[in-house]
């Protein structure tokens, strides 16, 4: 009978020893399945980016990028219709223009100073006379400057004395008549006319007519011959005089124009 306990304690021993030796082992064949699985496993293939060749050509792939659908409405960037920028638009980089500098006009220089001009004019520039025939016109103009104003301004007219040609006949009468036109009227009136060889001092002279600065005036004359005068030639001299000028002063002062206009005067 001890010999039966002591088989029985043995098988029980043995038992006892079994069970522990597989509880140890189960963990074991429990990591090794996993370990086989998980190797089995192993990362999944990557997507390939290649179209499928089953798909049809019209259907886009499913790895190929959707555009996003085109917008209508301005990006927030874009100018308004109106040209205002849109709201929430970044301020425009591009510098403001510049406001272009002003120029300093320079001082108006003055007007270089201009004196009293005298010009005589008639046909073919001379006065061609016949004793006896008719008179021939001739203007004189007065264009004065900027230098000085005229309070009396007098025209002279004189010619030296001809002398008589064998057949001359000198009469009791003038040998020749100056005549003005009346501006206001277009009546000629006689004019002095000055026949000597001598020179009249123009202190002795009075009168005239005023003349502003810059101002323009135009005077017309006629001169003709009489029957009984001399012939020749002489030339009609013409001067404007400053009757206001003061004594003593240079000539060009007193008579600031002077103008020899050629003449003759021939028989008929």
């Amino acid at each position: 009978m001890h010999a039966g306990r002591a088989n029985r304690r043995e098988n029980s021993d043995d038992s006892e020893d079994g069970r522990r030796s597989a509880a140890r082992a189960r963990p074991l064949v429990v990591s090794v399945l996993m370990a086989a699985a998980l190797a089995g496993c192993g990362p999944a293939p990557a997507a390939s980016t290649r179209p499928d060749p089953s798909a049809g050509a019209g259907t886009p792939s499913a790895a190929a990028p959707v555009s996003p659908s085109a917008s209508t409405e301005p990006s927030p960037t874009e100018p308004s219709p109106t040209g205002a920028p849109a709201p929430g638009a970044p301020a425009s980089s591009s510098p403001s223009p510049m406001p272009a500098p002003t120029s300093t006009a320079a001082p108006a220089r003055p007007a270089p100073a201009t004196p009293l001009s005298m010009d005589v004019a008639t046909r073919g520039g001379r006065l061609d006379l016949v004793r006896g025939g008719p008179a021939q016109e001739f203007t004189v103009t007065l264009n004065n400057g900027n230098t000085q104003a005229y309070r009396h301004l007098l025209l002279t007219f004189q010619m030296e004395s001809l002398v008589p040609e064998p057949g001359d006949t000198p009469g009791p009468a003038r040998a020749f008549v100056l005549e003005h036109r009346d501006p206001a009227t277009g009546t000629w009136r006689p004019a002095e006319l000055r026949v000597a060889n001598d020179f009249k001092p123009y202190a002795l002279l009075s009168g005239g007519a005023p003349l502003a600065l810059d101002a323009v005036r135009t005077e017309h004359y006629r001169l003709r011959a009489t029957a009984t005068g001399p012939t020749g030639s002489s030339p009609v001299v013409v001067d404007a005089i400053d009757t206001d000028a003061p004594s003593g002063t240079s000539r060009d002062r007193e008579r600031p124009g002077h103008f020899s206009l050629p003449h003759t005067t021939r028989r008929p």
